[in-house]
């Protein structure tokens, strides 16, 4: 074997890693992470060096699990996946099955090791997600709102990881804080439905009874649209009945661009003639960058140095569109060679 030969499928076998741990997606958990630790420190968050550890893993913790939860939902997914995307890693052989297992498990270990440094909330709530990721791959998944519900929970114990890695007593945590969580509840579940749409053909071909399988496409999106109006208009109320959000006039400019995206994306479907996969995959897309902006928005409202907020909201949005724009139609359609 030569040495070229050698490069080529080393870079074959990266390439196949990058594209299954979805960049483009699993910063949004990190983000929803850091928006729990930030509203949770509240007057008392500046950055000394011990908050700026528990920032750091609030954010990074909840993606080394995420990325896991991709490895785990592309094995057990496998025999679907083959039916309309065999170009993807597992079907395509790029990755063997052991191998997810493998790479998710270090993931899985990484991450719970962490969590020790953290406290014990942090500890046993890994255990929780453990099991949220497991029902959803491996049963919900396939049951309509059912699947749509269990990703919504998943990401509410990102949010309630970010408050726990404070270390604060749960007793001390406002009650709002606590109820901002159903937003981001309803948040992941109008996206993961979204995210379904582009699978319809797949998902009724493997008997995934998903809602753009039973109700169809123009269905699912006006579902989807009312669970983000919904949302929209409990942050509003947040916003307007509590005192977290300390510097508003930022939160309302970010938080107005990330309205201004989903409306865009809105108009964009509902003025469709016809709303094919390609097509389906572009509206989650907008979602990925309207997220990722959703998040930011808390954070300029909490954060007092806005620069900080900014940079975190730049890399994090450059960072998602960028590996979006390079890996997600290769993953998701056709492998580029």
């Amino acid at each position: 074997m030569t040495t070229q030969s050698i490069v080529g499928k080393l870079k074959q076998k990266i390439f196949a890693h990058i594209e299954t741990m979805r960049l483009y997606t699993v910063i949004w958990c990190g983000l929803v992470s850091l928006v729990g630790a930030s509203l949770a420190y509240g007057n008392n968050l500046s950055f000394t060096i011990d908050q700026e550890i528990r920032l750091f893993l609030s954010f990074l913790i909840p993606i080394l699990g995420w990325i896991a939860a991709l490895y785990l939902s592309d094995f057990l997914d496998r025999k679907l996946d083959a039916i309309q995307k065999p170009h993807r890693p597992i079907p395509s052989g790029r990755i063997k099955p052991k191998e997810a297992l493998g790479v998710g498990g270090i993931y899985v270990i990484v991450g719970f090791l962490l969590c020790f440094l953290l406290s014990p909330w942090n500890v046993l709530l890994v255990f929780v997600v453990a099991a949220l990721v497991f029902a959803y791959s491996k049963i919900s998944k396939s049951r309509g709102i059912f699947g749509n519900i269990n990703r919504g929970i998943v990401i509410i114990a990102a949010y309630v990881f970010g408050v726990f890695a404070t270390g604060i007593s749960p007793e001390s945590i406002p009650l709002s804080i606590w109820l901002l969580s159903i937003v981001f509840l309803i948040h992941d579940i109008t996206s993961n439905l979204v995210g379904t749409i582009r699978d319809r053909e797949g998902d009724q071909k493997g008997g995934y009874n998903t809602i753009p399988v039973k109700y169809g496409v123009k269905t699912s999106f006006t579902i989807a649209a009312c669970l983000s109006s919904l949302c929209i208009l409990l942050i509003i109320g947040f916003i307007v009945f509590s005192p977290l959000i300390r510097y508003l006039d930022r939160f309302i400019i970010v938080f107005a661009c990330a309205v201004l995206i989903l409306c865009i994306m809105y108009l964009r479907m509902f003025t469709a003639r016809e709303i094919d996969r390609v097509r389906a995959l572009q509206a989650h897309e907008f979602f990925v960058a309207e997220r990722v902006t959703l998040a930011s928005a808390f954070l300029f409202g909490v954060i007092s140095s806005w620069w900080i907020a900014a940079l975190i909201f730049t890399v994090s949005l450059g960072l998602a569109l960028s590996t979006q724009r390079l890996l997600r139609k290769r993953y998701e359609f056709v492998r580029e060679t």
